[in-house]
C-alpha cells in the first residue's frame, strides 16, 4: 500500500502535499455561512476536523490558520450520490480511481462521494471486499451502495450482514443490461421486501433492459451502428416504461424508493405522479441530464478522430436525450419534483470509448461530473433563479446526507459537524476543458462550458486540500462514512401497514352448506 502511494505521488499523477495530513485550526472569517434552512454572516472555527463553533466575531488565539471569506459563500462540502470508481465494466475499467476520481471531486467542491459495489459473481461480500482493498487509496471521505444482481438466501442473508456490520444502507437494482447486470421483477420483489424489512433504501436503475436488447437488436438491423443508435435503441418511453414498473412495485411492497439519473420527462412525470399520490419515491437527476442534449450524437462529421471522441464521450445509459429533456428535469429539480443531483461519474479514456468505433453497443457507457457538478448547478440553476442559494446546498449536500442518514454530521456547517466545507465566489467564473481537469480521462463531456459562480477552497476534515488553483491531497488520507439504515423516509411506513391489513376486511368468515 505505502508503495503504490509513493508510486501515485511520484508518477505526478497525484496532488500529493504535507500540508494536507496535518490537521490544523482553522477560522473562516467574514463569510455568508449557507445551510438548506437558512444563512447567515458568520464565522466558522474548526479544530481537529470537526465544527467547533458558528457565530459573529470568532475570537482566537496565535496559530489558528485564517480565511477571509468576506463576501462568498460557506457551505458545507458537495456529497454526490452517484459514483463509479475503478468499475469493471463493458470489458473494462473506468480509468478514474478512488484517488484521481476523489481529487477532481475536491478540485470541484466535493468533500464526499457514495460509490456502487458490484458484486464478485454475484456475492456480496466479495464486492465489498474488492471495493475496501480499492478505496485504500481513498483522499477523502466516502460510503458504499451495494448493487444486486442475483438472487438466492445467501445474497438475503449477505444484505442483512452489509447493512448491520458493514455500514451500507441501500441496495440497487439494475433493470437494464440483460446478459450482465439486470435482474427480473421476481428478483426485484424479493429484494424490495428484504430492502424493507432492514430499513435500507431500495435504489432502481430504470429502464426495460428486455426492450433495449430489442431495441439494439433493431438499430442493427436497420445498419445504424454509430452512437446515435445507442440513444434510439433505449427511448424515453422504455425509462418511463421501467420507472413507473419500480414505482408500482415499491407500491405494492410499501417500501421507499430512489430513482437513479432520471434522464427523461417520461420517467420525471411518473415520479412526479407517484409523489403527488403520497408515495415515498426519490428522484436524481445527474448534471449531464440538467445541462446536456443528445444533438451532438447526430454530428456528421465522423472524420477525424478528435470529433469521433467528442461524439462517443456522450454514450451513457440512460442516454443523454433530446433538447427539452434538460430544461423539463431542471423545473422538475426546483420545485421539489427531484431531491437532489448526482453525477453518475463514470469515466472512460478516448481509447476505451472507441471500443465501439464500429458497434454502439460496445461503447463503455458513462460521464464525467465529480469536478464539474457544483459548477453546473450553480450556473444552470442559481444564476438562473430556479434556485436559491440555500436550495443549492440542499440538492447538492444536505438532501444526500439526510437520505443516507450522515446528517448532520454530513451536510450541515454546525457545531459538531465535520469540517467539510467550502468558500464559493459567486463572482468569479469556471471554465472546463479536459486539459486542465484533475480526472485521469482525456475527454470531458462538458468541453468548453464556462459560466459564474467558484469553488475557491474546499476544506475535507479539517484541512485545506483545494486553495489557490492548487491541490493538496495525499492517498490513503480518506475515511469510510458507515451510514446507518431506517432514514427519515421510513417514518410512517408501520403504521401504513397496520392501515393497510385493516383495509382489507379479509379473510372473510363464510359459512360453509351442510352437504
Amino acid at each position: 500500500m505505502i508503495a503504490s502511494i509513493a508510486k501515485i505521488c511520484e508518477s505526478g499523477i497525484g496532488y500529493c502535499g504535507s500540508e494536507s495530513v496535518v490537521s490544523s485550526k482553522i477560522l473562516i472569517a467574514g463569510g455568508t455561512v449557507v445551510n438548506a434552512d437558512h444563512q447567515e454572516v458568520a464565522d466558522v472555527y474548526v479544530e481537529d476536523g470537526v465544527i467547533v463553533d458558528v457565530r459573529p466575531n470568532i475570537k482566537v488565539s496565535d496559530g489558528v490558520r485564517i480565511v477571509d471569506a468576506t463576501g462568498k459563500f460557506v457551505m458545507p462540502g458537495g456529497i454526490d450520490p452517484h459514483t463509479h470508481l475503478a468499475m469493471e465494466f463493458m470489458g473494462t475499467e473506468t480509468i478514474d480511481n478512488f484517488f484521481s476520481g476523489q481529487a477532481a471531486a475536491l478540485a470541484g467542491g466535493t468533500t464526499m462521494h457514495i460509490d456502487f459495489v458490484i458484486p464478485v459473481n454475484g456475492s456480496l461480500s466479495k464486492g465489498y471486499e474488492a471495493y475496501v482493498e480499492k478505496a485504500k487509496l481513498s483522499c477523502m471521505d466516502y460510503g458504499f451502495h451495494m448493487a444486486i444482481t442475483k438472487w438466492d438466501d445467501t445474497v438475503s442473508n449477505e444484505m442483512e450482514i452489509m447493512v448491520k456490520e458493514k455500514g451500507i444502507n441501500s441496495f440497487k437494482f439494475f433493470m437494464a443490461y440483460k446478459g450482465s447486470l439486470m435482474i427480473s421483477d421476481e428478483l426485484l420483489l424479493e429484494g424490495l421486501k428484504q430492502c424493507k424489512s432492514l430499513g435500507a433504501l431500495a435504489m432502481v436503475h430504470a429502464e426495460n433492459g428486455d426492450a433495449v436488447f430489442e431495441g439494439q437488436k433493431r438499430m442493427i438491423e436497420l445498419g445504424i451502428t454509430g452512437p446515435e443508435g445507442h440513444a434510439l435503441s433505449r427511448p424515453p418511453v422504455l425509462e418511463g416504461e421501467a420507472t413507473a414498473r419500480a414505482i408500482r412495485l415499491a407500491a405494492f411492497v410499501n417500501t421507499p424508493l430512489y430513482v437513479v439519473h432520471v434522464m427523461s420527462i417520461d420517467a420525471m412525470e411518473e415520479i412526479a405522479r407517484a409523489r403527488k399520490s403520497g408515495q415515498k419515491v426519490i428522484g436524481e437527476p445527474v448534471v449531464s441530464g440538467l445541462v446536456l442534449d443528445d444533438s451532438v450524437l447526430w454530428d456528421p462529421d465522423f472524420i477525424t478522430a478528435a470529433k469521433q471522441v467528442t461524439i462517443f464521450v456522450f454514450v451513457m445509459s440512460p442516454p443523454i436525450r433530446a433538447s427539452g429533456h434538460g430544461k423539463a428535469l431542471q423545473a422538475a429539480l426546483s420545485t421539489g419534483i427531484l431531491k437532489l443531483v448526482g453525477t453518475d461519474h463514470c469515466t472512460f479514456n478516448s481509447t476505451q470509448k472507441s471500443f465501439g468505433i464500429d458497434d454502439f453497443r460496445k461503447i463503455p457507457n458513462g460521464v464525467n461530473g465529480l469536478e464539474e457538478r457544483m459548477h453546473l448547478v450553480w450556473d444552470t440553476m442559481v444564476e438562473s433563479g430556479q434556485l436559491s442559494v440555500t436550495d443549492f446546498v440542499r440538492v447538492t449536500s444536505t438532501e444526500c446526507a439526510k437520505l443516507f442518514n450522515i446528517y448532520p454530521r454530513k451536510g450541515a456547517i454546525r457545531a459538531g459537524s465535520d469540517a467539510d466545507i467550502i468558500i464559493f465566489n459567486p463572482n468569479s467564473t469556471f471554465h472546463i476543458s479536459a486539459s486542465s481537469h484533475h480526472s485521469k480521462s482525456d475527454t470531458n463531456v462538458y468541453e468548453g462550458r464556462h459560466g459564474k459562480g467558484k469553488v475557491e477552497v474546499t476544506i475535507a476534515g479539517g484541512k485545506i486540500v483545494w486553495e489557490n488553483e492548487e491541490l493538496k491531497v495525499v492517498p490513503g488520507s480518506g475515511k469510510y462514512i458507515s451510514m446507518p439504515p431506517f432514514n427519515y423516509l421510513y417514518n410512517g411506513i408501520d403504521k401504513a401497514d397496520e392501515n393497510y391489513l385493516t383495509s382489507l376486511k379479509a379473510p372473510v368468515n363464510r359459512i360453509k352448506p351442510s352437504l
